[in-house]
Formats: structure tokens, sequence, C-alpha cells
């Protein structure tokens, strides 16, 4: 197969498409292409051991008798399960599978195909191995229990030095991430909320630098009012940004404190904050809000056509536009910029500015393995935002570049050593070591991950797809919008 075919896939589309349907047919073709090289290997994760048999006794050692050893260390001093096994470096991503992508509430094992590419993720990006676990929060009445998730979460984080949860719909996904915050002794993590505010705060950083505006004065609109954007409004007012400046709206309309339909529901304790502290002037309405708004940051529901051209004609000078539905961006960004968007992000890699979570978790987590940390606070969330607008920026910013790439490994260690010195700062590190003990550490496992995966395809161990697999998927999404 042709080596410039596997690399660089962006070059087998037709250059007569328009960029309507260029936009389309690359949706079409990723879905299409995913799905075949999913049943082609049968997943992308798999078990191998890290330790050598060299010999029929061997099994005597890692195994019984040899292995009682570990087992009753471990049970005089608990914490030596961080280093006499894998725990140290494992984390586990759980989910429902309720709201999956775009696609909302997929059945358990539906969700087994992000949870895995979490794992593929961790590990390639950030060194860490990953457990995918999608489980059944349904009571007995056909109801999602938060209280499910939270007592299996309890019950295995044995077996893990940290959780990311995944996919949870609201308002579930709050009060499972906050009770299990307090009730677990090993950080547990909302990727889709705290990650991709992570994320978005750094790339807001960059932009705001790009057109020379400053956080605290700056007017932003939040479109869509989940658990990624209300936690993405929740840590820009925390980096800086005035709330009185700030309108966000849900499905039902603005958050303003007339809201009486979120104050009286306890389960969405986390939207009603938000009430009390932005849209002072009680807008009601999209048009109005954004008259002259410098932001907006839409995570709401895939589009295209969810957020509209003439809202952002509307804009301010060199708007800003942050559109992270996945897997198809609310506006796509050739649309967006013919508005008049001088700044697009979205949540996907073949467009410029991929403001997605992928940048953020490996190095969080990472950096909240490597310290032990008992949880992983905002102020390490925030930490690892300002890591990678720095690191951006000290590598060269413009319009469409605004955030690192995921390929940069030097990015994810240096972000895993500030997240772990804040962890340290923070008084919840149980490791405690220099900044360039951690970046070595980190990046030491990544280029470990790294190697092996390169290795394994070098040596033919994992095939490569065949090329009629991506010949048809491309064919398919040709068709798809002719």
């Amino acid at each position: 197969m042709s080596e410039q075919m596997l690399v660089d896939l962006m070059s087998l589309f037709p250059p007569e498409l328009t960029p309507a349907q260029l936009a389309k047919a690359k949706t079409v073709f990723f879905k299409e292409l995913s799905l075949r090289c999913h049943e082609f290997y049968g997943g992308k994760m798999m078990t191998v051991p890290k330790a050598g048999l060299y010999g029929f006794n061997w099994f005597n050692v890692w195994y019984t008798p040899g292995v009682s050893k570990v087992s009753t260390t471990i049970r005089e001093d608990s914490k030596a399960s961080f280093t006499l096994s894998n725990r140290g470096n494992t984390v586990a991503v759980i989910s429902d599978s309720t709201r999956v992508l775009g696609d909302g509430d997929v059945t358990p094992p539906g969700g087994l195909g992000v949870m895995e590419g979490k794992a593929m993720l961790m590990k390639f990006l950030g060194g860490l191995d990953a457990v995918a676990l999608c489980v059944d929060s349904r009571d007995e009445h056909g109801r999602n229990d938060p209280e499910r998730i939270i007592q299996f979460v309890k019950m295995v984080q044995h077996s893990f030095a940290a959780v990311n949860l995944e996919d949870i719909s609201q308002p579930n996904c709050y009060r499972v991430l906050d009770g299990l915050r307090e009730q677990c002794d090993i950080p547990v993590w909302h990727d889709d909320a705290q990650g991709t505010g992570s994320v978005a705060l750094a790339g807001l950083i960059n932009a705001l630098k790009l057109v020379n505006k400053q956080l605290e004065n700056v007017h932003i609109v939040f479109f869509g009012a989940g658990a990624a954007n209300t936690t993405t409004a929740r840590l820009i007012i925390a980096a800086g940004a005035n709330p009185e400046r700030i309108i966000m709206f849900d499905s039902k309309g603005a958050l303003s404190r007339k809201r009486t339909d979120l104050e009286t529901d306890p389960a969405f304790y986390r939207k009603w904050e938000l009430c009390r502290q932005t849209n002072p002037h009680n807008i009601a309405h999209i048009e109005e809000a954004m008259q002259g708004a410098d932001v907006l940051i839409a995570i709401s529901r895939p589009g295209p056509d969810i957020v509209k051209e003439q809202w952002i004609a509307a804009m301010g000078d060199k708007p800003i536009v942050f559109v992270l539905a996945n897997p198809v961006p609310e506006i796509y960004p050739y649309a967006a910029k013919q508005a008049g968007a001088y700044i697009v992000a979205t949540g996907r890699g073949d467009f410029p500015n991929q403001a997605n979570n992928s940048l953020g978790f490996p190095g969080i987590l990472k950096g909240a393995v490597l310290a032990n940390a008992r949880h992983i606070t905002d102020n390490m969330a925030l930490t690892a935002a300002h890591s990678l607008a720095k690191y951006a920026e000290d590598r060269g910013i413009e319009p469409d570049r605004i955030l690192p790439l995921m390929t940069d490994h030097g990015m994810y260690s240096m972000e895993a050593a500030e997240v772990a010195m804040q962890a340290v700062k923070d008084g919840v590190a149980r490791r405690i070591k220099t900044k360039e003990e951690y970046r070595l550490q980190a990046r030491i496992d990544i280029l470990e991950a790294r190697r092996l995966v390169h290795q394994l395809m070098d040596t033919g161990f994992i095939e490569r797809p065949p090329r009629a697999i991506i010949e048809e998927c491309l064919r398919l999404a040709v068709v798809a919008v002719s």
C-alpha cells in the first residue's frame, strides 16, 4: 500500500470539492473508515506483559508461590500497591454511555469504541495504561441512577491510580463527579467537563493575545449549557473572566436569575450557580447577546448550521469562535470565517485549531499519577491550561495555530510536570519530587509507549489496514456529497 495513502488521508479527496462538500465528505469518510478498521483489528487495544518469562520457573516468580509475598506486603501497606503492581500507572475509563459524542445514549457497550479510544490516547500520548469500563447505571425502573456509578467506582478504585469519567449525561455527571471527588482516595476526573474546559481556556488565552484583548474585559457568549460548557465557563471565570460579561444559553433559553426551573431543581445546581453569577441584565435572546460579543464558545449539539452565520456577523472586532461539538462542529470553519470570524477552533484535527480534550487529559492524568495525588483540583486544571497556552506561544501562535498539536510529546511531559507540581502546592500529592524529575519520568514513559507502538507496526505485528478499505470509504464519502 502507498505510504502516502496511509499517512496523508487528506490528500485523497478530489480537489474539485467545494469547502462545504469537503467538510461533509471528511465526516462521512472518517466514520466509515473507523467502522471498517475497528472491524479489521477487532477493536484497538490489547493487554501485554511488561515483565519477561525467561524459563519455566519464572511462572513461579510471577504467579504462585512467589507472588504471595507481594500480596502480604500490600496487605501490610496498601500504598505499596502503587509500586508493586501496575496500579500506579493505570487509569480506569468509566462511562454509562448515556451521552456519547453527539449520539446520545448508545447503551452501555455502545460506548466501548470511545472508551477504548481514550485508553489508546492515554497510552500513546501520556504513557499511561488504561482500561475501558462501560457500566449499566439503570435502576429497576430503567432510569439512569448516578448512585450506581458512584458505588461502582468506589468498589473498583483500589485497582487504579486514577479514574477518568466519560460520556455521562447531565445532570447525573455533576452528582457523580462531585460525589466521587469527596469519597475516593484517588483522582477522579470528568474529561468531558474539566478536560474540555482546560483546553478551551488554553485556546482562549492565546486567541485573546492575538486580538489584543484582556480576559477580564471581553464579552463571552456560551451556547450550550451541558457539563462541558458549564465547566468551561466555571474555569474561565476562575481564570479571570468577568461573569457579568458572560451570557450562557441552554435548550430553554438564557441562563439568568429568572430561570426558576433551575433554581428549584437540585440536580442542576451547577447551572443555577451560573444563573446567579452571569447575565445580570437578563438578556433573553441569542441574537441580542451576540451583538458586539468578543467570544462565542459553543458546545451544544452536532452541526452544521446550529450556530448561524448572522450571529457571528453581529459580533465585535476580530471575533473568536469556538465551535466544539463532536463529531461535527456547530458551524463549519469555512462558513464561520465567511461570516467574519477571525479565529475559529473546533474539536477536530482535520481543521485548524483543534481544541479537543485530548490535548489535556493525557498530561493532566499523567501529572496526577506521577504525584500519586489524592484528587485533581481546579488549580491543577487551570495550571494545565496555562501550560498548554505557554507551550504553544513559545513555538509561535497565529490565528490558525493557537494550540499545540497532539503529536508533540514534549507538550504532554511538560504539562504533566506542571500539574504534578500544582498537586504538591495544593497538598494532595503523596509522591513529592522536583519538577524536572516529574518531567523526565513523564517523557520516558511517553517515549517508551510510542516506541512500543512503532515497533509493533514496523515488525508487522500491527498490520496495515488494507488499501481496499480506504478506497471504498473514500468512494462512499465522495458519493455522499455528489
